[in-house]
């Protein structure tokens, strides 16, 4: 059994604020479809049939940072639907997930920024039932962070207000009593939308990981980070130990960095290769495609897991796929399981989630 305090996670934590809309309000938003990731967030979302628009310059599959003109969608979603609130981030849902396939309460920390309002209130509650210890930093001034996703025939847009979340300090991490949770775990995961807020804190757990010899994780988290935060996110890949991604977030790394090939199987081994800090572990580098296998690249070669395909019928939301998948890994992966193990155990988190409403799941796993 995986040993109390073995897995951190450092991240954004968003509400997600999820609601089922009308025609009308998805209309209003312009939707249109096409294929992309996934992130964390105050979560709306909205589920009819619309396909089509410019307004919020939003889409499905994908994740944004708020900007100005997407501030009225949360006012809006709250005052006019019944929401649902979720804890959510990306990394926050991947430990939440790992949390509850460990089944031992405490084996999980998190760390980020919250405000002190009823929201950031909310998502202590929701952080502590699910067994994770989170050790909140509290900005005094700014609210808790939020997510709208919005949801058309089970896929989903994620439009992140990170407010508080934005706030996190690594002079927070250096307190005696949080850098305790540094020190206690041996696995570390934190999702590249990290390194739009704290790159400084991103460092400093990388360095300790690999003069220790734990594990380091990241996640390229969406075709924006890896186009806008490359230099960051270049500073910080050597530590890198896994490497978590989806076919768009790797073929925008291919992109970048001129490889000049869309071939995700390559692009998994070209990332394996990159160059680490510390040669105490190999770099494996995990690519999911939705349906189609996942691929893991590990000393130069590729070996691909086929996915739980689901009916159509049977498809709620995508929402937290991706986080889940991780999430699900990473449950096996400090109890030191093999990587067919690891990937089994991604697919089964990845296929509940996507069959229920947001990021959540049922009491207990059926994985064994």
């Amino acid at each position: 059994m995986a040993a109390e305090g073995i897995l951190l996670g450092m991240g954004n934590p968003l509400l997600d604020i999820s609601a089922v809309v009308d025609e009308a309000f998805l209309s209003k938003l312009m939707l249109h479809v096409t294929r992309n990731l996934d992130v964390p967030l105050l979560i709306v979302i909205c589920v009819p049939t619309v396909q089509q628009t410019h307004r919020y310059d939003i889409e499905l599959n994908n994740a944004i940072l708020a900007e100005e003109k997407h501030v009225p969608m949360y006012e809006e979603m709250s005052t006019k639907y019944t929401v649902e609130y979720i804890a959510g981030g990306a990394t926050q849902n991947s430990i939440r997930v790992a949390q509850w396939l460990i089944q031992r309460p405490g084996a999980t920390s998190y760390m980020g920024c919250i405000g002190k309002d009823k929201f950031g209130e909310e998502m202590k509650r929701d952080v502590k039932l699910a067994g994770v210890t989170a050790h909140y930093y509290k900005d005094e001034s700014a609210p808790t962070g939020t997510c709208a996703v919005c949801v058309v025939g089970g896929e989903r847009s994620l439009i992140a207000n990170l407010s508080a979340a934005n706030c996190y300090k690594s002079e927070h991490l250096k307190r005696p009593e949080n850098w305790a949770l540094v020190e206690k775990a041996n696995y570390f995961y934190i999702a590249g939308f990290f390194l739009t807020v704290s790159p400084d804190s991103i460092q400093l757990v990388a360095e300790h990981a690999a003069a220790n010899n734990k594990y380091f994780s990241m996640n390229l988290s969406a075709p924006f980070i890896c186009e806008f935060f490359k230099d960051a996110q270049e500073k910080v890949l050597p530590y890198m130990d896994y490497v978590f991604g989806n076919e768009t977030e790797a073929r925008t790394f291919s992109k970048v960095h001129g490889w000049e090939t869309d071939n995700v199987e390559e692009i998994a081994i070209k990332i394996s290769q990159w160059p680490k800090a510390s040669g105490t572990h190999k770099r494996i580098t995990v690519i999911t495609q939705g349906a189609d296998p996942v691929v893991v690249a590990e000393d130069g070669k590729v070996k691909l897991f086929p996915v739980i395909l689901l009916p159509k019928e049977k498809l709620v939301d995508t929402n937290g796929a991706g986080d889940a998948f991780v999430g699900g890994f990473l449950s096996q992966l400090v109890q030191e399981k093999p990587i067919e193990e690891c990937v089994r155990a991604g697919n089964y988190a990845a296929n509940v989630i996507i069959q229920r409403s947001g990021c959540t799941y049922p009491e207990k796993p059926d994985f064994s």
